[in-house]
């Protein structure tokens, strides 16, 4: 008897085509466990202060007026002077913070910076940047944002950009709401360093096979403790500081030299203010509801 020949159908053969000359799939990454990089957020990882963007978003929802928000981004516009914050500011803009976050729901806040993120700051992101925290992960490194911002907002960019995780300045919580009062201290300059040492502990990591990424001198410390630190769209001071090391130096910014794009607002200014805004923004949201 002749054996029949199913008549194979010319999508099928292409298929089968298609799947031969497709290379082999690489084969996974080894996870390189005691080597991460840490990336510093604004002006680093994103253009200008994330909390402000956060800020411009709640306005535009009709939050808090716009008289709300230019009061809000004047008062914080002396923090930074080339890169240097005034101890004062920093606890009196801390004061303010505490006075109104206390008794708002962090899942409110969480959800408000996932439709901001990808409404605001998904554009605002350093592709370079980004490009960069991308090679680690693709070498097997984990990759955490460490920053003033609140810990609420920088974990949702890490999420959004697919990241390991993120460090940032932690309000206190009781029963899903804030109490106005923090956890430790604002996570700038050297409680950065801090943080990054005790994560390496917990983490089993080698500093000295780690990478540091920041904008700003005032993440020295934090620099200072890696083996590999590198001086992203720099102030003047971390520049001169990266040069006379030998620091890798790389700079994002077509012809512009400014610290901040937008308004003045300085990064850890952006953690305390971000409770502020964060507080009339919510605040007047549910006394609407």
């Amino acid at each position: 008897m002749k054996r029949l020949l199913r008549r194979q159908d010319p999508a099928e053969i292409a298929a089968e085509a298609a799947g031969a000359m497709a290379p082999a799939a690489a084969p996974p990454v080894e996870p390189d466990l005691t080597a991460a990089a840490f990336f510093d957020v604004d002006n680093t990882m994103i253009r200008g202060a994330s909390i402000y963007h956060f800020a411009r978003g709640l306005a535009s929802r009709g939050l808090f007026t716009t008289q709300d928000l230019v009061r809000f981004a004047l008062g914080q516009a002396m923090f930074r002077v080339r890169g240097n914050e005034n101890p004062e500011h920093v606890a009196k803009a801390k004061e303010m913070a505490l006075a109104f976050v206390a008794g708002l729901k962090v899942e409110e806040v969480v959800r408000l910076g996932e439709e901001i993120y990808d409404e605001v700051m998904a554009d605002r992101i350093w592709s370079g940047a980004r490009a960069l925290a991308q090679a680690h992960l693709d070498a097997g490194q984990r990759v955490w944002l460490v920053t003033a911002t609140p810990v609420e907002l920088a974990q949702v960019i890490a999420r959004r950009l697919g990241l390991t995780g993120a460090l940032g300045t932690v309000a206190e919580t009781d029963s899903g709401a804030y109490t106005g009062r923090l956890v430790g201290d604002l996570l700038h300059g050297p409680a950065k360093a801090d943080a990054v040492r005790a994560l390496a502990r917990q983490e089993g990591l080698d500093l000295t096979r780690c990478s540091a990424y920041s904008d700003s001198a005032n993440d020295l410390p934090m620099l200072s403790i890696v083996g590999h630190p590198y001086a992203i769209n720099p102030d003047s001071e971390l520049r001169d500081h990266a040069k006379a090391q030998g620091w890798a130096i790389k700079d994002f910014r077509t012809g512009r030299k400014a610290t901040m794009i937008g308004l003045p607002v300085a990064a850890a200014a952006g953690a305390v203010a971000g409770g502020v805004a964060a507080g009339i923004a919510l605040r007047k949201h549910y006394r609407t509801h």
